[in-house]
């Protein structure tokens, strides 16, 4: 499939994850999984999550499309088919955002995960994201939800848990 004329899915995650843990083979198996529901993957294109969830990508035949950040002077990974430069982190996210006309995916990660997490969520939150899902993947953001489940229970809904790469099916399953 090519990534620029269907559904494109961000995937969001760390970038210390290594190549042989659970985390980046976790990351590889959503890549991998959503190439074969016919989405292309979107990714911050660098290392970490964003390369395993590129490399899985690409190991099941799909597209990938990297958006890199000119602060840093580091070329996205080798499982980029398409790179998109932008100036700082904020366009970066924001390119992410528009790009990812098929969701987002939202692996373990830390300060940046959660930013980006917290930018589309509360975009779904004020309806600006339309049917585009929102999953994160394994349970290391419950409590977050569970938490705004408990302020802003309307808000919870807009977010959905799945255990492993293959619950992605069921949210992103071929149209």
């Amino acid at each position: 499939m090519d990534a620029d004329a269907g559904r494109l899915v961000a995937v969001f995650g760390a970038y210390d994850v290594r190549e042989g843990t659970a985390a980046y083979e976790t990351a590889r198996r959503a890549g991998r999984a959503l190439a074969e529901l016919g989405c292309g993957v979107l990714t911050g294109g660098y290392g970490g999550a964003m390369e395993a969830s590129s490399r899985g990508a690409k190991e099941a035949g799909g597209r990938t499309v990297g958006v890199t950040c000119a602060i840093w002077d580091e070329r996205a990974n080798r499982y980029i088919d398409r790179c998109v430069r932008t100036r700082d982190l904020a366009e970066r996210v924001a390119q992410m955002i528009e790009l990812a006309t098929g969701g987002f995916v939202v692996l373990p990660g830390a300060n940046g995960t959660l930013a980006e997490l917290a930018l589309v969520w509360e975009r779904k939150s004020l309806g600006l994201l339309g049917d585009r899902p929102i999953v994160c993947l394994g349970r290391f953001w419950e409590p977050l939800i569970e938490m705004m489940r408990s302020v802003r229970p309307a808000s919870a809904e807009g977010v959905r848990l799945v255990d492993d790469p293959s619950g992605l099916a069921a949210v992103f399953g071929r149209a």
